[in-house]
């Protein structure tokens, strides 16, 4: 069970569905409660699941393209840092929404990733076209790579993220891994971090996650931006609320720039003289829709067509449906695996790499001595020889660039064998 940021409530289209679950809901959290160790290993009931899956949820960090692209305009390295700044910020709201936008609330827990799965789509703005590649190159422990490229400003994305979640009076998440942020233009790098997640409202059946502990924006340009999240509040006992300071290295207690609000609702920013400078809402903010594949034309390793039947049977609100099509995927995962571990085998990722050190990220967070290096002592990078691989062989009509089974565990065994596992 790996609750992730975005892991809310259930379906509100019926207040009738939440009390006829509420009995499980709690039987659930019993269960929870007294667990020991990651609950990415525990198993949701099926009318907590969520239709997305977490490999989706790297699309959230660049709702906005446009501010993306900005900093690779701005000629101030200063000035530079501080629209780093607003673009990450502006990436946290529908990470942590605890409603879709057609104000339904939103379902506890997406769908775990299987190993290999595949979320592709791009933005297409005034800033040309943004691609996005994410990967799933960990089941146990689960970890997303994801990369976001716009190659008309040469400004891109590489990261990972490795999700740990306990019980200590409430659900915690722990996010380990790193993003960096490159502007080709400067040969400039940004390194950031992510928060850490608790859940709040367990009791009152009104489950929304919140920020807490801090994150970081490093810059090899010699600017830090440090962001403190604060559950009660900083302004009024308000929720969702933070303090985000950008300073020189080395010079943390006379920030230049200091923005405070909501993350999921306005801020405001004011220079080293106090006087504000910009304000920022970001409802006002338009967002720039991900255009992903019809998943007939998927891949078959994409979220869309591997999860096609378990999303449908959510949306209809079918139990025994969601249970029999997720256990299909699960047991031709668990035969894959069976599969390789007999032949020697280790599963190739698509698109990434890993790497044991990466010296920029090291490098970077250092300086506020922060270890780059998270628990699983294993970074991943985005392989662009494999991506250009995957598009010649892709020309030629070619589906896997490494053996027959590349492609395979989605569909590809017969019930009878499914089920058997």
């Amino acid at each position: 069970m790996a609750f992730q940021s975005t892991a809310v409530l259930c379906d509100d289209a019926s207040k009738k569905v939440e009390q006829q679950h509420k009995s499980g809901w709690f039987q659930f959290m019993k269960s929870v409660a007294t667990f020991k160790g990651d609950l990415a290993s525990l198993s949701a009931p099926p009318f907590l699941l969520s239709p997305d899956s977490i490999c989706q949820f790297s699309q959230y960090l660049n709702d906005y393209p446009r501010l993306l692209v900005a900093p690779a305009k701005e000629e101030n390295a200063e000035k530079r840092a501080l629209l780093v700044m607003h673009w990450y910020l502006a990436g946290l709201k529908r990470q942590m929404a605890t409603r879709n936008e057609d104000g339904s609330r939103k379902k506890l827990k997406p769908l775990n990733p299987f190993l290999g799965e595949i979320f592709l789509g791009k933005w297409e703005d005034e800033c040309g076209t943004t691609e996005l590649i994410s990967e799933q190159v960990s089941h146990h422990p689960p970890q997303t790579a994801y990369y976001i490229s716009n190659k008309k400003h040469g400004v891109s994305v590489d990261g990972h993220i490795a999700p740990r979640s306990f019980f200590s009076h409430t659900i915690n998440i722990e996010r380990k891994g790193f993003g960096t942020l490159r502007i080709d233009r400067f040969d400039e790098n940004h390194v950031f971090t992510v928060a850490k997640v608790h859940v709040e409202g367990i009791v009152s059946f009104q489950i929304a996650p919140e920020l807490s502990g801090t994150s970081y924006i490093h810059s090899s340009s010699g600017y830090t931006t440090k962001i403190e999240y604060c559950s009660k509040g900083w302004l009024r006992g308000a929720g969702h609320t933070f303090k985000a300071t950008l300073f020189r290295d080395g010079a943390e207690k006379s920030p230049l720039y200091t923005a405070t609000g909501q993350w999921d609702g306005s801020y405001t920013v004011t220079n080293d003289k106090g006087r504000v400078i910009d304000t920022v809402d970001l409802a006002s903010l338009k967002r720039t829709p991900l255009q992903v594949a019809p998943v007939q034309k998927q891949h078959p390793l994409e979220t869309g067509r591997a999860w096609q039947h378990v999303i449908e049977a959510i949306h209809s609100n079918d139990m025994f449906a969601i249970g029999h099509e997720k256990s299909k995927i699960e047991n031709a995962q668990r035969a894959l695996r069976k599969e390789e571990a007999q032949e020697g085998r280790v599963w190739e990722r698509r698109f990434f790499t890993s790497i044991q050190k990466d010296h920029t990220v090291d490098s970077l967070a250092l300086r506020s001595k922060h270890d780059a290096c998270h628990d699983y002592h294993v970074y991943w990078k985005f392989d662009h020889s494999k991506h250009d691989r995957i598009r010649e062989n892709q020309l030629h009509g070619m589906k896997s660039p490494t053996h027959a089974r590349f492609d395979s565990g989605i569909g590809m065994l017969p019930d009878d064998v499914l089920m058997e596992h």
